[in-house]
């Protein structure tokens, strides 16, 4: 689907886990430090599982990004280390200053450009092709680039970058390959990887069956005076226990769930408190992202009045969310039944402070989101976030989050909404 450079620039999520990459990651807890409690004890490993993705279809996803790279007129697309190398070659390659890199031509063999003393591993892990172009440490990355599009027959086509990839490197081509033209290739990367196929679609569906398992379990460990670090490893050590390694959550208590990705301040959880617990595990590369928020112990009326509000938001955007509509609608939506409460306006807080959802997938924030002034349409296949927040600062914050996935007949969540504020799990 032809997507804008401009409808890029404002909805996408530049950092995979900006959720995450927070000062609260100090609240997010490590393994428990004493005995691991009798709710974590009893989980088992979920029942099941989920199919990897095939080299047919990360071969049919090169297929489809070089139909959209003959639509946006691009002769070749290079990638650097990332999820979206991943996504079509199945390769993972660390970061670092020298790069290394995969060109997907328009037409013709892939080809990587690899450091000269990395080859022989590169050649262990690398695929769909045996061009592995090398450059040394005293000669120009570029130029090994520039050879490739000679020899594809695009060295004065437009050449194409995700808006991830480093300045240098864009630099380096442009440099290197002056008859190109360099241009955002995320029409291509994101019209491939927005929309997920039945494959990917389940192993979402795992990743958010285990996290509801983890915090099912860890929220049942809930005690006064615990700090967040402490409900975040016991948080882990769910994960660990259902068959989801890896997976975490930030934890907000009291007045500090009002910040919307935690905060660092001390906290110990007392009766009254409203406990918010986000995060997710990985599953096959695939993410969850769940929010839970409930209370420690008797709720009033206040945050039971708020909650029950937050639940008609997220209801609303869940509705509006159509194959058809726009993202910005579904914001909209979801936006309107918390200023129509006498919160907010727009982002101004008491209210919500932040976009209502956001694209997930490998990523676990990625295209596109659910924000005013996105006109991106809704397709089957499309996968969000639906979490709008009430944050009250110096009170409390209510934050229900479930993933959604669009079809055919309209939206479906990947995990079964909260039914009240001491039922998180319905």
């Amino acid at each position: 689907m032809p997507i804008s450079r401009r409808r890029f620039v404002q909805s996408t999520a530049l950092a995979a886990t900006a959720a995450y990459a927070t000062p609260a990651i100090a609240q997010r807890g490590g393994p428990p430090s004493g005995p691991v409690p009798a709710s974590i004890r009893a989980l088992k490993p979920l029942p099941g599982s989920a199919a990897p993705i095939t080299e047919k279809e990360r071969l049919a996803r090169i297929d489809k990004a070089r139909t959209l790279m003959a639509e946006q007129g691009i002769g070749a697309i290079v990638l650097e280390t990332g999820t979206s190398m991943t996504y079509f070659a199945n390769v993972r390659w660390g970061l670092s200053e020298r790069p290394f890199l995969l060109v997907i031509p328009q037409k013709g063999e892939l080809a990587y450009v690899c450091p000269g003393f990395e080859e022989a591993r590169a050649r262990e892990i690398t695929t769909f092709t045996k061009d592995i172009r090398v450059w040394q440490e005293d000669e120009d990355w570029g130029a090994t680039v520039h050879g490739i599009l000679k020899d594809r027959g695009v060295a004065t086509a437009k050449i194409g970058v995700e808006e991830r990839v480093r300045f240098f490197i864009a630099d380096g081509i442009a440099q290197a390959a002056p008859a190109t033209k360099v241009v955002l290739a995320t029409p291509v990367t994101a019209g491939c990887r927005m929309i997920k196929s039945p494959t990917e679609i389940a192993l979402m569906q795992r990743a958010n069956d285990l996290t509801i398992e983890a915090f099912r379990g860890a929220l049942a460990t809930l005690r006064e005076g615990m700090t967040p670090n402490e409900l975040g490893a016991n948080i882990r050590a769910a994960f660990n226990a259902v068959g989801g390694p890896g997976g975490s959550a930030m934890v907000g208590f009291g007045e500090f769930s009002a910040f919307p990705h935690g905060s660092i301040k001390p906290q110990q959880l007392k009766t009254g408190d409203i406990v918010l617990i986000d995060g997710g595990c990985t599953i096959e590369g695939y993410q969850s992202d769940i929010t839970r928020t409930t209370v420690f112990g008797k709720p009033t009326k206040r945050q039971t009045d708020v909650w029950n509000l937050e639940l008609a938001a997220q209801n609303a955007a869940f509705k509006a969310a159509q194959v058809g509509a726009t993202c910005e609608s579904v914001d909209a939506a979801a936006r309107k039944v918390i200023t129509d409460a006498g919160f907010g306006p727009g982002y101004k807080v008491p209210g919500l402070p932040h976009r209502t959802g956001h694209g997930i997938g490998m990523d676990g924030h990625e295209w596109t989101n659910f924000v005013k002034g996105n006109k991106t349409k809704l397709a089957p296949g499309m996968c969000f976030s639906d979490e709008p927040m009430i944050a009250i600062y110096g009170e409390f914050g209510i934050r229900l989050e479930d993933c959604l996935y669009i079809t055919e007949n309209g939206p479906k969540f990947f995990s079964k909404q909260s039914a009240a504020i001491d039922q998180p799990f319905g």
